[in-house]
């Protein structure tokens, strides 16, 4: 007798718990309204969609971006190596920057978390050296997760380290890297970690990424910091941080780039 009302009492639990799935996310509309409803009824008014002017030209900065660079100079960067100290690559025809090999990577004097991105880079014009020789750099986030930065133009190398990839965790989709002679993009959208108040990951950070327009990580998961050697992890908890470029010993060039905060 009491097998029977456990077994009625679960199917009953079973049978309630589905209902209320299935109510959550309704396939057909209820057969019986509760109320007569109103179009203005599930209209959002309240508060108004904030106005961004989008850029005329393709790729340009909308009017809610900071701009990072904009071929002038690099007052938004410092040197890694010594903060209080002028980013020391160097800008070219008043257009773009370029790596000074061996000078240090650089980054942004100001902290950013969740955001979009856009960059533009080129690897060196006369192609030296093959695999993660050519043309390497890289965007960090946080100044710890990297997008990678590399000539994966006709240059095989490990998936996970090419470029699109989210450098020694994720390759990327696929390979949408041009010539050595043309210039690239990166659109990123940026979902930085949350931490739990006792420092325990709440979320990972996660990365959208469309390389020369085509989709290469799609809401991907971050592992954690980038290691050259070793497994990922997330370091202690941490907020907003800095944008930075790698300085690989290669001469890569970069221009327009500009960052809205999300």
């Amino acid at each position: 007798m009491k097998k029977q009302i456990f077994v009625q009492a679960l199917s009953l639990l079973f049978i309630g718990s589905f209902a209320s799935a299935q109510n959550a996310y309704p396939s057909t509309p209820p057969a019986v309204s509760p109320m007569p409803m109103k179009p203005e009824m599930t209209e959002i008014w309240d508060p108004e969609v904030r106005v961004v002017t989008p850029a005329k030209k393709l790729g340009d900065a909308p009017s809610d971006a900071i701009i990072l660079f904009d071929g002038k100079n690099l007052d938004q960067w410092v040197s890694q190596l010594d903060i209080t100290k002028p980013a020391p690559w160097k800008i070219v025809d008043n257009d773009h920057m370029e790596v000074v090999p061996k000078s240090g990577g650089i980054q942004t004097k100001m902290k950013f978390g969740d955001c979009q991105i856009h960059i533009e880079f080129s690897a060196p014009d006369v192609v030296e050296n093959a695999g993660q020789g050519r043309g390497n750099s890289g965007l960090f986030l946080q100044n710890r997760y990297e997008l990678q930065i590399l000539d994966s133009y006709n240059n095989r190398t490990y998936a996970n380290g090419q470029a699109g990839s989210i450098y020694k965790d994720v390759p990327p989709l696929v390979n949408a890297m041009r010539s050595p002679l043309e210039w690239n993009t990166y659109d990123v959208i940026y979902t930085a970690v949350r931490f739990k108040p006792d420092g325990r990951v709440d979320s990972p950070a996660r990365i959208t990424v469309l390389h020369n327009g085509v989709l290469v990580q799609n809401n991907t998961t971050i592992a954690g910091l980038t290691n050259y050697i070793g497994l990922h992890f997330y370091p202690a908890a941490h907020g907003e941080d800095v944008i930075s470029l790698q300085d690989h010993n290669n001469k890569t060039q970069f221009r327009n780039i500009w960052i809205r905060r999300l």
